[in-house]
């Protein structure tokens, strides 16, 4: 763990060094003074020499200023060390998670994701820049106290240090506490973090149902729960600090008491003892300092534990060592598929379908049938348990992921859309695609009026998820992208569910024009937007069970006709 942690050092290793000199030459320079003061005592004090002492005196001052330019160093650097080093696991993070299967977000909450990027690897910083450099900083200057305390009055000496083993126990007692319940601390704040994206997520929902009491009720649960786990730590770290100052206060008491005597019986000078009385209370800033990092320490390796946790996920779906990029004309074929959500029965069983090159087929039936997992297959967002798909003949194993979704333009049944701009938003479907290629999708999206009403026009602003625009608007946007793509594979998961009929009319055609010399997949509850699909495939629990036209299907006087019976009376 420790040997991992400290990789992360490794790109920075002159601003280390820098930064951790500066921290032991001021551990130094802090040691100085008692021993100044010691010397203007009991030499230059009997002296009577005014000008000696005071240049004494200014040797000092040149002394703190250089401890301040010190510890300005310390303090910038060796925070910019601490965010440097954060950035770096942020950015290995974040780029570990876009690589993470579906099945990871399926069963991780979002919320958790959030504070990992986030409050976790604050915490890290903070102990990438204290930890290593505080704890031997502070363990020098304990040494170096004790070190010239045995020179002045080693039975002194050996008397003020007595407590420190004590304190050295309390350190690795606390220490243990403390960083069980920082993990469960983070914890809660993750829980936290995914109630409230819940809740303001869906924040329409909750006032359809006029639901605020229950999401207020459900949100004191988590916000109580973490106040209760928080008052734990500071439990344990005021325990902590009322047992290190009674005995740093004790370290004092015993200086005091037994200096006192040792001058009274002639075996230290007033100058020593002064400066044994100061040194005792030096020993305060590294005892602190060891205290803080065990505030801190707990908090950076629960949550780099948690860091280690994901980074440790590996993807279940990679690149195979011989994958290559390649290019497709759209031949599809499942053969003997099977698949299962993970913990769940199987959605898919022995499943078998050829699509051609250039063919729209479109799936149909009861909701949970599969329609949507068997398209989710075909770019490889989840992997088949059994069976083998193939595209012109080609596992798509033996694809790369990147060149087989390129290639695969999907407009899904829940449209998502980020914060930002139309143009931001239209333009992911190709992120190179000029002013005239962006226009030109959004008019065959039936997007043009719509853009061309808006003050801003493709740089309006759509609001937090595209919550300034409608179902419909956001659906044909959601199009765009795919007309911008121009892929040779189309997967249309009710691509016009939001749409009103007239809309749904214009959009239709215009995906039919798309679709030709294309292979599409259609799902479709609305059976009215696929009768002129080339193939339509009835799907069910038990498999494909019915397959044809349109008036082929209506004729069989099956599952479909009885869906279209439903449907058109």
């Amino acid at each position: 763990m420790l040997k991992r942690f400290f990789s992360y050092y490794k790109p920075y290793k002159k601003l280390f060094i820098l930064d951790f000199s500066c921290a032991v030459f001021v551990g130094i320079l802090e040691l100085a003074f008692p021993i100044a003061v010691n010397e203007v005592i009991d030499r230059l004090l009997p002296m009577e020499n005014w000008t000696v002492i005071s240049l004494a005196c200014l040797g000092l001052l040149v002394i703190y200023l250089l401890n301040t330019g010190l510890q300005y160093i310390v303090t910038f650097w060796g925070h910019k060390l601490g965010i440097n080093i954060e950035t770096d696991m942020r950015r290995k993070l974040f780029g570990h998670m876009q690589k993470l299967s579906f099945s990871y977000y399926d069963e991780n909450k979002t919320g958790h994701s959030i504070s990992r990027l986030t409050k976790d690897l604050e915490e890290i910083g903070e102990v990438a820049h204290h930890g290593p450099e505080d704890v031997f900083v502070a363990i020098m200057t304990l040494l170096g106290a004790f070190g010239i305390m045995l020179t002045i009055n080693w039975k002194l000496a050996v008397l003020s240090f007595i407590v420190i083993p004590l304190l050295m126990i309390c350190a690795v007692h606390f220490n243990k506490k403390m960083t069980k319940t920082f993990r469960k601390m983070f914890s809660d704040v993750g829980d936290i973090n995914a109630r409230v994206e819940d809740s303001i997520g869906g924040i329409r929902v909750v006032k359809a149902f006029a639901n605020e009491e229950h999401e207020q009720k459900r949100f004191e649960i988590n916000n109580e729960r973490y106040r209760q786990t928080k008052l734990q730590s500071y439990k344990i770290m005021a325990q902590n600090i009322m047992a290190n100052y009674m005995l740093m206060r004790t370290v004092t008491l015993f200086t005091l008491l037994f200096g006192t005597l040792f001058v009274i019986k002639g075996q230290l000078t007033y100058g020593e003892f002064v400066a044994f009385l100061l040194l005792s209370n030096i020993l305060i800033g590294p005892i602190q300092k060891i205290n803080a990092v065990i505030e801190s320490y707990p908090k950076g390796i629960a949550g780099f534990k948690r860091y280690t946790e994901i980074m440790d996920t590996h993807p279940d779906i990679v690149d195979a060592a011989h994958a290559k990029d390649m290019t497709v004309k759209g031949e599809i074929r499942y053969e003997n598929v099977a698949f299962r959500y993970k913990n769940m029965e199987r959605v898919l069983n022995g499943l078998t379908l050829s699509i051609k090159e250039g063919e729209t087929v479109a799936f149909v039936g009861p909701s949970g049938a599969g329609k949507t997992t068997l398209c989710s297959l075909l770019p490889r967002f989840y992997e088949i348990e059994e069976g083998q798909i193939t595209i012109d003949g080609v596992d798509i194993r033996d694809f790369t992921l990147q060149s087989l979704r390129s290639q695969i333009g999907i407009v899904q049944q829940d449209v998502f859309l980020f914060s930002g701009t139309i143009r931001e938003n239209l333009s992911y479907g190709k992120l190179d695609a000029t002013e005239e290629e962006i226009e030109e999708a959004a008019r065959k999206a039936q997007l043009s009026d719509f853009i061309s009403n808006q003050p801003a026009g493709l740089d309006t602003i759509i609001g937090e998820r595209g919550v300034k625009l409608s179902g419909g608007q956001k659906q044909r946007l959601a199009i765009a992208r795919i007309f911008l793509k121009n892929p040779p594979i189309l997967i249309l998961d009710e691509a016009t569910s939001a749409l009103d009929t007239e809309t749904e009319v214009a959009i239709q055609q215009a995906l039919n024009e798309l679709s030709k010399g294309r292979t599409t997949l259609v799902i479709a509850h609305r059976l009215a937007t696929i009768k002129n699909a080339d193939r339509i495939m009835v799907v069910t629990k038990s498999g494909i069970t019915e397959q044809g036209t349109h008036d082929k299907l209506l004729g069989e006087e099956g599952i479909y006709s009885r869906l279209h019976q439903a449907q058109f009376g």
